[in-house]
Formats: structure tokens, sequence, C-alpha cells
């Protein structure tokens, strides 16, 4: 009995999902797409022991969200490809200015006419510069460099920012909030009979293979046939027990038939 008893397997009577790899599972009115099904050897190495498969996947769910970040006044801020100071008047504003901010060094280094470091005096501050008959003339550094750019947004206004079109959200004397909405990716690990939850749903998930998912809502019934196949393993490991003190029973009354009469 124990060696030709079939021992019982979890199948998932009718379920709601089943899938292959790359397929998409709609739950909710959200899309899920199995991302990954894999399969992966534990166990085993070199100690004797028997390696054993273990079968799980990945789901993945993309969704939009609101995303928003914060420019606190007097920061600096990088919009395009420069950097600007926030800026904002008072603590009624409605709206703030991004001031650019001048990479004077950047500036200077382009300039072949100029030195690379301005020169300070006690009268102010001085950009050296030597034109073509060598003659070296200072230069006051608001005559030097250009005025730098400014723009103004007002709550309600937006602006290209990281790639995203922003919206002003709201205007405070200690910064700007800006809002804008992302595309997010959920990912979701999926073990062998673990349960999951998809929106607000639980489904306990089932791998008969290494190629195909299935879930299911009855979860009571998937439990049903756990507490089977533990009520087979012990009941079979019952019956083991006794064939082995039944020989062991046999031996040893075998060898006491060949023991000497005292008599």
């Amino acid at each position: 009995m124990t060696a030709t008893a079939d021992s019982p397997e979890i199948a998932l009577e009718n379920p709601e999902i089943d899938v292959s790899q790359g397929d998409s599972i709609e739950v909710g009115g959200e899309s899920y797409t199995v991302t990954d099904i894999s399969e992966t050897q534990e166990g085993g190495g070199g100690h004797g022991g028997a390696a054993t498969t273990v079968i799980s996947g990945t789901l993945e769910r993309e969704y939009t969200a609101e995303m928003s970040e914060t420019w606190a006044n007097g920061s600096t801020v990088a919009v395009g490809d420069r950097n600007w100071r926030v800026e904002i008047p008072g603590g009624n504003a409605t709206e703030f200015t991004l001031v650019e901010v001048l990479d004077r060094q950047a500036i200077l280094e382009a300039d072949d006419a100029a030195e690379n470091q301005t020169v300070t005096l006690d009268d102010g501050e001085y950009v050296a510069v030597t034109d073509g008959s060598g003659e070296r003339t200072l230069v006051p550094v608001d005559e030097y460099f250009r005025e730098p750019e400014e723009r103004s947004y007002a709550t309600g206004e937006t602006l290209e920012y990281n790639g995203q079109t922003v919206t002003v959200d709201e205007v405070t004397a200690d910064g700007a909030v800006l809002v804008w909405q992302a595309t997010q990716t959920e990912t979701i690990d999926v073990a062998q009979e673990s349960v999951v939850t998809l929106g607000d749903t639980d489904y306990i998930a089932h791998f008969p293979d290494a190629s195909t998912l299935r879930m299911s809502t009855d979860i009571e019934a998937y439990e049903a046939q756990v507490a089977e196949m533990d009520r087979f393993n012990q009941y079979n490991s019952g019956l083991s027990r006794v064939l082995v003190l039944s020989l062991l029973s046999s031996v040893l009354l075998a060898g006491m038939a060949f023991i000497p009469s005292r008599y």
C-alpha cells in the first residue's frame, strides 16, 4: 500500500485565471501582465540531499500616479540645461520667479580674451580682458556678464521639468508646489500556493508546470486539498512505521526460534 498509493495533488477546479507568460489578466478594471514564470532548484548540493524544484512568477501592473515636488524659496533647481534660483516675493504671493544662475566660470573659460578668474579690487569685482593688441582692460562684472534671464509662473500655469509637463499647484512664502502625473509600475511576486491580492480580491496561486499560472478565489477548496495531503502523508508514514516494526518483530521471533533450549 505504501509503495503503490498515489499521493493526492493540488488541482484548482475551474480557476478564474489560467494564463501563461506574456498573457494579461483583467481584474477590477486593472490590467496585470504575467512577465515571468520560471523554475529554480533549491537544496541539494554536496551533502547528498535531493534538490527541490520551485516554480514562481511575476505580475506587473502599470498605473498613473500623481507626483509632486516642492521648490523651496531661495533654492536652486535645474530646469532644462540651466540652473535657476527660486524667488518668491512676500507671504501672500501667488507666483514665483526663476532667476537664471549664470555659470560665470564657464563663461570666462569660453572667452579666449578673458582671464579665467575675476579680479577683486577695493571698488569692486572685475574681469580682465586682453584685446588684440595685448592691452589688458578691467571690465566690471556687471558690464561683462549679461543679465540673468527671469521666468515667472503663477498658480495653475505649466512648465517643462525633467521631461514632464508640470503644473504649479500652490505657492506659499516657503516654496512652490509642482504636480504632474507619471506612469508607475507595480511588481507582484507570485510564489507556489501563495495568496495573492489583486485589487480587492484574494486568489490562491498554483503553478501546475513551469509555463502555466492558475489562480482561484476558492481558497477553502485549496485548504481542503492541503489537509487531505497532510492526512495521506500521516497515514502513509504510520503504515511505513508499522511495516518496519513488523519486519523487526519477525526477525526477532525467527532468531528466538534458533535459541537452544536449556532443558
